[in-house]
């Protein structure tokens, strides 16, 4: 994901910076793959009815564009607000075009192929890795015809994909046989 940030009227400050790249790092666990380019863009404003400083936030996704503005006067809450609403816009997004994509038989799961990157049975999830990189979240009620304590890292698996809260996750997980 390209990552543009752009000042008006103030410099860029560190801690500014630091929480832009944490929100950049979240998408990109979250939507990786969907969003191409995200540019932040942060002025300091002159008018007090308007706060100190307007953000603008806008990401690229395949046929179309996002933009998220909010104004106020701490930057770091601006911030955190602007990318909690980008990231429910690219949300709905995603189940949009999920929705678009059903089948006759509504299931909007395909069968994906990974492997387990990571197993916390003591915190009842895991990870699975995607043939392109990406994580996959899963929760051992996911889990079809094996335990997770069973469940090794480096296992080959199959599983449906949605999007959960906090971006994709399996809703069902098999060992590849």
């Amino acid at each position: 994901m390209e990552l543009k940030v752009e000042t008006r009227n103030v410099e860029l400050r560190k801690g500014w910076q630091e929480r832009i790249e944490e929100e950049k790092e979240k998408l990109v666990r979250h939507y990786a793959n969907f969003v191409l380019h995200l540019r932040v863009s942060i002025e300091a404003t002159k008018h007090h009815k308007e706060g100190g400083f307007e953000l603008k936030v806008v990401a690229s996704v395949p046929n179309d564009t996002v933009v998220v503005s909010r104004k106020g006067e701490n930057m770091g809450t601006l911030l955190v607000e602007a990318f909690d609403v980008l990231s429910l816009q690219l949300k709905e997004i995603l189940r949009k075009k999920r929705k678009d994509q059903k089948g006759l038989d509504g299931a909007i799961e395909v069968d994906s192929f990974g492997i387990v990157r990571k197993v916390s049975p003591f915190e009842s999830y895991g990870f699975i890795v995607t043939l392109d990189e990406r994580e996959i979240y899963f929760h051992e009620n996911a889990l079809k015809d094996i335990a997770l304590d069973q469940l090794q890292e480096g296992d080959e698996v199959t599983y449906g994909e949605t999007i959960g809260d906090k971006g994709p996750q399996a809703s069902w997980v098999r060992v590849a046989r």
